[in-house]
């Protein structure tokens, strides 16, 4: 099987969007992150579910996580709020995952290594400046778990 019989469409986010609107879509839909695109549309970055929590969590709190129990419920309410009005761009650090990129004709191995060298939970499957679709880590551990055909 090849990435582009694997690849699904899957939302993807501009760099110079609302973030808040990012992380619903996130939220909404229980993805493992998104595929943020540049200006002209071309795959630049994953944002991954983990890299928001890490953008809402104080610094403190996740040096010392014992200190979350200080925190009140109101404050915990209004962690979100610090995203209205900010770019995708400002979720984005430097240390983020690579991007896993692949080609259409990669195979399902070629694709998993991918995937698992860059520790990156999604590929997005290009044709030339094409962009066919996105693979999940899940989808493709769904497809290799299936038997082979007889």
């Amino acid at each position: 099987m090849h990435a582009s019989e694997m690849a699904e469409d899957f939302p993807v986010i501009g760099v110079e969007d609302d973030a808040w609107t990012a992380v619903t879509q996130l939220a909404e839909n229980r993805l493992p992150g998104l595929v943020v695109t540049d200006e002209a549309g071309q795959p630049l970055s994953i944002l991954p579910t983990s890299q928001v929590l890490r953008v809402l969590v104080p610094t403190y709190v996740q040096d010392d996580p014992s200190l979350a129990g200080v925190l009140t419920e109101s404050m915990a309410d209004r962690m979100c709020e610090r995203l209205r009005g900010k770019k995708v761009r400002a979720l984005l650090r430097d240390d983020m995952p690579e991007l896993a990129v692949v080609r259409g004709d990669d195979t399902i191995i070629e694709v998993a290594a991918v995937m698992a060298r860059l520790r990156c939970p999604l590929a997005v499957v290009m044709r030339g400046q094409e962009r066919v679709g996105v693979i999940t880590a899940s989808r493709l551990l769904q497809l290799a778990l299936k038997p082979a055909p007889e």
